[in-house]
């Protein structure tokens, strides 16, 4: 089949895993037990690669929507004869409420089907494709379940649960007929009636799960539903314009972290092109520095302070590791893996075509090992973000941030690839001289905190010396306005940070000039902007970028700008599909979603906007902020 629109698909998660259904009620993607564990169905990058179908027979009219403030997703397919409602969740730990979401997750997808009215008959299509479809696995069928064994290769499978490596079990209302490596079945169900399904994921170390009966089923998809809800109504408050769409953002975020360490993906998937048939596919199933003080500020907007105080946790302990491994020298590493991992090798997976194929298929990011020198601005203000973390934190992590400043301040003046990771030559990139100006403004803010306070004198001289550095080399009279490098004439998005981050006020005659030339010189036909348009060593265009859109939509807001901000931020977020999640970019042709999908820097920068419109706003009616001040 061809592949769906990256727009047709609603995210399931567990707060530990993730799960894409398209509209039409296939599970293309699943990875268990963690976001980047193989898949065990990857439609969505092969026809082969593995997919679960439960819908109607026959044509439907559908609707669609996330349960109650929820990440439990219902979907509604209307048919002459009759209505059948599907409801599908990745399963939370038995009473889990509140900050305790991911605590104890079973590792089980449960798809429900009820028949409100009439009668319909549900098709069910399960081809498991474990391991990334690699190898074919072994369906073996049960009583009351369907058991699937996979073997890391083929000469070791031998169809029991001993020599499985990975083991899938599927608790079914009634028998399935297995066919090779796919099991079908058809239900019919009248007015009232209902049936469900669960698949578990086996730890390796232990039997095959028991199957769940209807009765377990239906209970642990309420009580989910009852997580969930809890979670959003605890943490939840921000009540400013499009409260709806930063609600979603915020649960979205909450989706794509890590219970068990607090890290947050980048997005759930892995190789969704940044244009249909390009080479642009990237692994985004990890967690990168440069995010962290964005998704700080978002997480105390849409989520709760103690998520973000995880986040920072996280980060500050994993590149604290990383630095302290021999041999690692002075660099702070840029990514790193859901549990602190610090190899993300990338390797090609040849035999998936890709989305739309979109060649090559990547697992792991080649950009893990690079150098981009913007990172440390970016880990000191997530730090002074959250100083009330310095506050009781180990003096391990306040010294490494002490280290991290003495970096920034020996290391600004080298090039490096920048923020957008660039796989050429190593450049005088504006974004990362500025982001080291903030690791040294916000150490000498933080410097009480982190006792260090006699190293004061020499942070705010070297903070001078870069700031005369980007007035003087980071403004381009040709162009008139910031550049994307030092002696360029290319505009970039990433500019914008200029006045976002505090280095410039927003009616600085550079900042507005600035602003204006990328609204007016880097934006597609729709008004969206485009992270830069310079060459930078692949072939192929890309799309416009929603979080560099937002960012316009920020900047504009800090020049007073509000009805300018209104209308930039409201031409990315019709873009947000019918459950309001975002993708990366947009296609400039046919306004179609691009790239890794839901992307949390998207809803970052929406949440992000939204608060600065919402506070210009209050300002100009001479009000205060609902929320109070939010911190950096």
């Amino acid at each position: 089949m061809a592949s769906e629109p990256i727009a047709n698909y609603a995210l399931l998660s567990d707060c530990r895993s993730a799960a894409l259904v398209s509209i039409s009620g296939s599970v293309d993607w699943l990875c268990f037990p963690r976001f980047d564990s193989p898949s065990a169905f990857a439609q969505l990058l092969g026809a082969e690669a593995g997919h679960w179908a439960v819908r109607p027979l026959g044509e439907s009219s559908v609707t669609r929507r996330y349960v109650e403030s929820t990440m439990v997703l219902e979907t509604v397919h209307t048919q002459p004869g009759g209505v059948a409602v599907v409801t599908d969740a990745l399963v939370l730990g038995d009473g889990r409420r509140g900050h305790d979401l991911g605590a104890d997750v079973p590792g089980t997808l449960v798809r429900q089907v009820h028949c409100s009215s009439g009668e319909v008959e549900i098709e069910v299509v399960f081809a498991p494709r474990p391991g990334y479809a690699e190898v074919p696995p072994q369906l073996v069928a049960d009583t009351e379940r369907l058991l699937v064994l996979h073997a890391d290769d083929s000469a070791s499978r031998g169809g029991t649960l001993q020599d499985a490596s990975e083991v899938l079990v599927l608790s079914t209302p009634g028998p399935l007929d297995v066919e090779g490596h796919v099991a079908r079945g058809r239900f019919r169900l009248q007015a009232g009636e209902r049936i469900g399904f669960a698949l578990q994921h086996r730890d390796p170390t232990r039997d095959a799960p028991a199957p769940w009966t209807q009765d377990e089923i239906s209970r642990r998809l309420d009580d989910t539903r009852q997580g969930w809800a809890s979670w959003s109504a605890l943490h939840q408050s921000y009540q400013g314009p499009w409260q709806d769409l930063v609600g979603v953002s915020g649960r979205v975020l909450q989706a794509l972290t890590f219970y068990p360490t607090g890290a947050i993906v980048a997005a759930a998937t892995t190789s969704l092109p940044e244009v249909a048939g390009g080479v642009r596919n990237w692994d985004y199933r990890y967690t990168w520095v440069r995010d962290a003080s964005m998704t700080l500020q978002a997480l105390w907007v849409a989520a709760c302070p103690d998520e973000a105080g995880r986040f920072f946790g996280f980060l500050a302990a994993a590149a604290t590791a990383a630095a302290s491994r021999p041999g690692n020298g002075s660099e702070l590493q840029i990514m790193f893996g859901v549990g602190g991992e610090l190899d993300l090798t990338e390797r090609v997976l040849a035999h998936l075509p890709g989305w739309r194929g979109s060649a090559p298929v990547r697992i792991g990011n080649g950009a893990w090992n690079q150098r981009q020198l913007d990172v440390y601005g970016e880990l000191l203000d997530a730090a002074a973000t959250l100083p009330e973390f310095l506050v009781d934190t180990e003096p391990g992590t306040k010294l490494f941030l002490v280290r991290a400043a003495d970096i920034a301040a020996a290391q600004w003046q080298a090039p490096d690839q920048g923020i957008w990771e660039s796989r050429g030559a190593p450049r005088h990139y504006l974004h990362s001289k500025l982001m080291c100006w903030v690791a040294l403004d916000r150490a000498v803010a933080l410097a009480p905190l982190l006792q260090a306070e006699a190293k004061v004198p020499q942070w705010k001289a070297e903070r001078e010396r870069v700031a005369g550095s980007i007035r003087e080399h980071g403004w381009n009279a040709a162009a008139g306005a910031y550049t994307q490098a030092y002696g360029s004439e290319d505009l970039d998005a990433s500019a914008l940070l200029l006045t976002i981050v505090g280095f410039l006020p927003a009616n600085d005659p550079g900042m507005l000039a600035t602003i204006e030339a990328i609204e007016a010189r880097l934006t597609d036909q729709r008004g969206l902007v485009y992270r830069y348009r310079s060459a930078d060593g692949f072939t192929g265009e890309e799309g416009s970028f929603l979080l560099c859109t937002f960012w316009l939509a920020h900047a504009l807001a800090l020049a007073g700008l509000t009805s300018r901000a209104r209308e930039v931020f409201e031409r990315a977020a019709v873009f947000a599909n019918d459950l309001g999640l975002l993708a990366e970019e947009v296609a400039p042709d046919s306004g179609e979603l691009l790239g890794n999908f839901p992307q949390a820097f998207s809803h970052i920068g929406l949440v992000n906007a939204a608060w600065a419109i919402s506070a210009a706003e209050e300002n100009e009616r001479g009000g205060q902020d609902q929320l109070g001040p939010r911190p950096g």
